[in-house]
């Protein structure tokens, strides 16, 4: 049996899972792999940390780089996280020194994937981040592997559980925004401190740019993209569409529109009777739309030591196996700069929440408006607060253009009697 040392850099909730399951089972995935691993080197902030396991001082490097050119380890697992600084070295060096590297490091991944990748395959090893997108869900390995001679044309979900926790609860429990993320923050599902990445969806985006360049065999985009998050959107927004039989849901979603690269992550309306609609609290749900498999759909929990530590075996069992692969499915030189599609050029029907003073005149001048911006009226509502002497204008438009919308929603900011600037959600 082949002898493979193995080097984890950062102990959180995740490294200390990963390092108490691979000890654990260590002997079947010998059986599984031929080999004989060993963990030989260990490194984190504070050695002293309170943990459910007695960390071996014999192996712990109180400098993470020195574990990066140690001729003992084999593979280095980073799991420190950030796009850049330490982690970034720590990823670069092991590559550089010819080892293996896994990571669940999305930002990281998603900013230097295409710089980091090229190392690897320079050097012959293993670029694996599973983990990365999804957490315990498949999903990397089904677009590199499973999928492989598929032609991708589209793959959109929900990917990140902390907003989709966050809007599920707020249905199921008419809760504010407010009181339901700090629920959220008390449950671990969202940072304590700083939950906005998870908010405005940028870990959402992320993943997105790393599933776009496997999907479609195309350098991770450096674009602006299309970004909303979910911190304007209050209970009210998920009455009214539950009213009109709809679910709000953060979608991430890439797809090809006449071979140029869409991205975008933002609240959707969708319909109650589809799959994704239904998919609650802190599950994840992808779902791939290629030729010919038709639509492949995979679900299960995104985030957590227990999916993430999944994924990251995975990987580890993948590099075991002995399998020098490419990290993005195909040799870097073969992957091209995508063509960045207009999104201003996009058409979507448009959910549209005006709060106004209820007085004579005020929803023709919004009508006015949005005729003057080629946006038509699909459905309109209206919800009167005699008592605040103000009123709620819920308008759900036809098709238009997204440069119309966004021109449209900032042309009433001078108009007083519309009391904030509108919510905007596309319908999916």
């Amino acid at each position: 049996m082949k002898k493979i040392g193995i080097g984890i850099i950062g102990l959180g909730n995740i490294g200390s899972r990963l390092y108490k399951e691979i000890l654990s089972k260590k002997k079947d995935i010998g059986l599984k792999t031929n080999t004989n691993i060993n963990i030989v080197a260990i490194s984190a902030k504070n050695i002293n940390k309170k943990r459910s396991f007695k960390i071996k001082r014999k192996i712990f490097f109180k400098r993470p780089l020195d574990i990066t050119k140690n001729p003992k380890v084999n593979i280095v697992i980073e799991l420190i996280g950030k796009a850049d600084g330490i982690s970034k070295k720590i990823v670069e060096n092991s590559l550089i020194n010819k080892k293996h590297v896994i990571t669940a490091n999305k930002a990281l991944i998603s900013k230097h994937g295409d710089y980091l990748s090229s190392i690897a395959e320079k050097n012959k090893v293993n670029l694996e981040f599973e983990a990365a997108v999804g957490g315990g869900i498949p999903v990397l390995r089904t677009l590199k592997e499973g999928l492989a001679t598929n032609k991708i044309s589209k793959i959109y979900g929900i990917l990140n559980g902390t907003c989709n926790y966050i809007l599920s609860e707020m249905e199921s429990t008419k809760d504010s925004f407010q009181n339901v993320l700090k629920k959220a923050q008390n449950l671990g599902y969202a940072e304590p401190s700083n939950p906005k990445l998870d908010l405005n969806g940028s870990d959402a985006l992320a993943k997105i740019k790393i599933l776009s360049s496997l999907a479609f065999n195309k350098k991770i985009s450096k674009s602006k993209c299309m970004l909303e998050g979910i911190e304007s959107i209050e209970s009210k927004d998920i009455d009214i569409a539950n009213q009109l039989n709809l679910r709000i849901k953060l979608l991430g979603i890439t797809e090809l529109v006449n071979n140029k690269l869409f991205e975008r992550v933002h609240p959707c309306l969708v319909p109650k009777n589809t799959y994704i609609s239904n998919v609650n609290d802190v599950m994840n749900a992808v779902i791939l739309e290629g030729e010919p498999v038709g639509e492949s759909v995979l679900q299960g929990e995104g985030a957590g030591p227990g999916p993430t530590s999944s994924a990251l075996m995975s990987d580890l069992l993948s590099i075991l196996r002995g399998n020098i692969k490419f990290p993005f499915g195909i040799p870097s030189s073969k992957r091209k700069k995508p063509v960045i599609y207009d999104q201003n050029l996009n058409f979507n029907s448009l959910y549209l929440r005006f709060e106004v003073k209820d007085k004579p005149g005020v929803l023709s001048q919004i009508t006015r408006q949005l005729a003057k911006y080629k946006i038509s009226i699909a459905r309109l509502i209206q919800i009167p607060d005699h008592k605040r002497k103000r009123a709620s204008i819920i308008i759900i438009t036809h098709k238009s253009k997204e440069l119309y919308s966004f021109k449209c929603l900032k042309s009433f900011k001078s108009n007083k009697n519309i009391l904030k600037l509108p919510t905007l959600i596309r319908l999916f």
